[in-house]
């Protein structure tokens, strides 16, 4: 289990890294309550974007964007309203990302963004 939770971890460092070499400016990393957690909040110009990471190892289970499910979007919504009241800002625009991280045994790590997934 630590293994996972340090490619995991080590998964969020590489999407954050990327985000903020692409204008983002991170507010908020690993934010949990009683119902879930968010991996990344961040800003893009006047958006509030909330990042859902998925790092795997190889494709062997399919690719990091094949494990996000209609649950689990529906799932960071609920927690997008709950970060906003926790944190008292009223966004004039939200929008739910992925940031898929590829660990392959060969090479350097890959990072795919999709935006507006939700």
């Amino acid at each position: 289990m630590r293994t996972t939770n340090a490619i995991g971890q080590y998964g969020e460092d590489l999407a954050a890294r990327y985000l903020v070499d692409n204008g983002f400016t991170i507010l908020d990393r690993n934010w949990r309550c009683a119902q879930g957690e968010i991996d990344i909040v961040a800003r893009e110009l006047q958006t509030l974007v909330v990042c859902e990471v998925k790092t795997r190892r190889g494709l062997n289970y399919g690719s990091p964007l094949e494990s996000i499910t209609y649950r689990k979007l529906s799932k960071l919504r609920q927690l997008v309203g709950l970060w906003l009241r926790q944190h008292d800002l009223r966004p004039g625009e939200i929008r739910i990302d992925i940031v898929a991280v590829l660990l392959p045994h060969r090479g350097g790590p890959s990072v795919d963004h999709v935006r507006g997934v939700a």
